[in-house]
């Protein structure tokens, strides 16, 4: 099966030029891996892609980025049959939303750096991802319901998030929204960025304030390749229709299953797992790499 190779660059004072693309050509010809065709331009000075005979190694893709790095371009590698997704299942914190927001949270309660830490190591699979839910929100017990809404009002939307979302429901894909956070932002933020459905943990409230307890079951890293798995039954699809997002830990299962996994601004145990990684630009760029143009976006 044909691939494309998908370059997207992140900075408009280092855009993407034809001096890219001819040397990324003698990069592939390194490891024997042939141009089908001559670069295609999606948008001049932003994305263009390479059709190529074999997928990428990892070794490739490795020496690519490396050689794109100093100009922050990113680079895809998809197949050419279904390449746009019919399925889109993406993760809240620092991924769709900047923040993480139980750190936030718990900025409210003053322990911010004390949760942030345990949350960085459950991100990068050092922590039992069970154990850190519950300590962390154990932590927070007596935190008065008001600091929900706060933390929700300082919520900020990543760059591209809605026009990911609102082009790929244009054209047909369901999009759904999957977190080990909160349904109390989940909710939310499903309803802003524009997601035909959301799944989270719950927390549990008693007389306006938070118990330290999150109501069972927990939604894991397994529990998100089970919704995966009950949206791809619904919809009568198959993994390789799929378009899953993600940057931690967690995550990581969920991104192998679909036909296209996408970390964003991943931790380094995503990086070290998953080929296709938006590092430098914006969510938007995993349009680019479904083969969308600039002129099929839906601007907000």
């Amino acid at each position: 099966m044909s691939t494309v190779l998908t370059l997207v660059a992140s900075n408009v004072r280092r855009p993407l030029r034809d001096e890219h693309t001819r040397e990324i050509i003698k990069i592939l010809g390194a490891y024997n891996v042939k141009p089908t065709c001559q670069p295609v331009w999606i948008k001049p000075g932003k994305a263009a892609e390479i059709g190529i005979t074999d997928n990428a190694s990892k070794p490739l893709l490795m020496h690519l980025r490396d050689f794109l790095e100093k100009d922050a371009i990113d680079v895809f590698i998809t197949p050419i049959e279904k390449r746009r997704k019919k399925l889109l299942l993406a993760d809240m914190d620092s991924t769709i939303v900047s923040g993480e927001t139980l750190d936030d949270l718990a900025e409210h309660a003053g322990i911010k750096e004390q949760i942030a830490d345990i949350t960085a190591r459950a991100m990068n699979g050092e922590l039992d991802f069970h154990a850190a839910l519950n300590e962390r929100v154990g932590l927070l017990k007596g935190l008065s319901t008001e600091a929900l809404d706060k933390t929700l009002a300082a919520m900020t939307i990543n760059p591209g998030a809605q026009t990911l979302i609102q082009t790929m429901r244009k054209n047909g894909a369901h999009c759904v929204l999957v977190s080990g956070g909160f349904t109390f932002f989940t909710d939310a933020v499903a309803k802003q960025v524009g997601f035909q459905g959301h799944h989270g943990n719950v927390l549990e409230i008693k007389d306006g304030a938070l118990t330290g307890r999150v109501k069972p079951p927990i939604l894991d890293k397994h529990a998100k390749v089970e919704c995966l798995r009950t949206y791809m039954d619904r919809f009568n699809l198959k993994p390789e229709d799929c378009l899953t997002i993600g940057d931690g830990a967690n995550d990581i299962p969920m991104l192998k299953m679909a036909g296209l996994g996408v970390g964003y601004k991943p931790k380094p145990a995503v990086a070290d797992e998953i080929d296709n990684l938006i590092i430098h630009g914006d969510l938007d760029a995993a349009l680019y790499a479904q083969g969308f143009a600039a002129s099929d976006f839906q601007l907000t």
